[in-house]
């Protein structure tokens, strides 16, 4: 009996309850619908299972590590984030017409993931050294080391880990201060540079922005994925056609249905109660990050945690835009429900660092 109790003590050693247990419903959820999305494959809902179990195994590890020494590591990470994304401009495997990956003998690693928690560390540990009196200076060299990672990944290109880490570091530099007054000129100069933008762009993500203008132009080609995401969320109705049960997704209408587009297969299969019980618990999530933020000990622990929760926020409104047809199709998957480790592996990272946030309740300055 003391084993166990001491086997139990050491798994929920520095995890957040309240936190933990809407995960864990949206993790079941989401394993669930990788089983029907896959076309009931028992090898597909076992291969997210391992890769579940990373992902958890990576939450409580970061759930262990004292926020004094995230704001400690956060500077070398960052560094060497930026020296692997140069590395892959250089020597990177091309796949699809796109240079993101880095062969590092035993397998292939993707520097953006890294990237995705070293940014907002980065900032939030800048804007800790500088919390006595941040002045405008401050924020453009906030924006400058922001800027820089994005910039690399777009030019990979990959246009929708660019935005959500873009988001990240946006979200840090809002929370530390950013007058409005600044962030109204930077949004009238965003849109007078839209031509500039339209011009820089591929061809491929133009064609996203046109379709998503006009689906119809190109049913069968460009317009595809859109006008069948929202035929499957349609036709599911108020309860839906239950599980396994989705005749657009089950007879391959949906394209990419267990991955980037799974909410079309939910939608269809559970209907809007289902829909609204999935928004619930991101609710439920996102409401407890966010108070964790608040009563955060030190501006490292407040920025860090608004940051890692306004982005979980901005992936799922992302996926479900795009699903519905209300935003550009850009490969941002459904956190926590859509197949795939690397995602779920960042996403749940984070959420440990918000639980050693929560647990840790001193951090001493430096």
């Amino acid at each position: 009996m003391n084993m166990i109790s001491r086997a139990f003590d050491l798994i929920s050693r520095r995890i957040d309850g309240p936190l933990m247990a809407a995960l864990a419903l949206t993790l079941a959820l989401g394993l669930t619908v990788v089983y029907s999305a896959s076309g009931a494959s028992f090898d597909r809902a076992l291969s997210q299972g391992r890769n579940l179990a990373m992902a958890v195994a990576a939450l409580w590890l970061f759930a262990q590590i004292h926020p004094q020494l995230l704001m400690r590591l956060a500077l070398p990470v960052y560094a060497g984030g930026l020296a692997l994304l140069v590395a892959v401009a250089l020597f990177g495997e091309v796949r699809n017409g796109a240079r993101r990956w880095l062969n590092v003998g035993f397998g292939t690693l993707q520097p953006s993931e890294v990237m995705k928690i070293a940014v907002p560390l980065v900032l939030a540990w800048y804007f800790h050294r500088r919390e006595e009196g941040l002045r405008l200076r401050d924020f453009m060299v906030a924006s400058v080391l922001l800027a820089i990672p994005v910039g690399l990944i777009a030019r990979q290109p990959d246009l929708g880990t660019a935005l959500l880490i873009f988001a990240s570091g946006f979200f840090v530099i809002f929370l530390a201060g950013l007058s409005w007054r600044v962030l109204a000129s930077l949004t009238a100069a965003a849109a007078v540079s839209l031509p500039f933008l339209w011009s820089v762009m591929h061809d491929y993500q133009r064609q996203r922005i046109l379709t998503l203008l006009d689906p119809m132009e190109d049913p069968l080609g460009a317009g595809y994925h859109i006008i069948q995401s929202t035929i499957a969320i349609g036709s599911g109705g108020i309860l839906g056609k239950g599980w396994l049960n989705g005749t657009q997704a089950q007879l391959d209408f949906v394209p990419e249905r267990s991955t980037d587009f799974i909410l079309a297969v939910f939608g269809e299969e559970f209907g809007l109660v289902g829909n609204v019980v999935l928004c619930a618990l991101y609710v439920l999530i996102i409401a407890r990050g966010m108070m964790i933020a608040a009563n955060a000990s030190t501006v490292f622990a407040r920025l860090t945690a608004g940051a890692i929760t306004l982005t979980f926020f901005t992936y799922a409104f992302v996926n479900m835009g795009m699903v519905s047809g209300i935003l550009p199709v850009v490969g941002v998957p459904l956190p926590m429900i859509s197949y795939g480790g690397t995602a779920l592996l960042s996403i749940l990272a984070g959420f440990g660092i918000l639980m050693s946030i929560s647990t840790h309740k001193q951090l001493v300055s430096s």
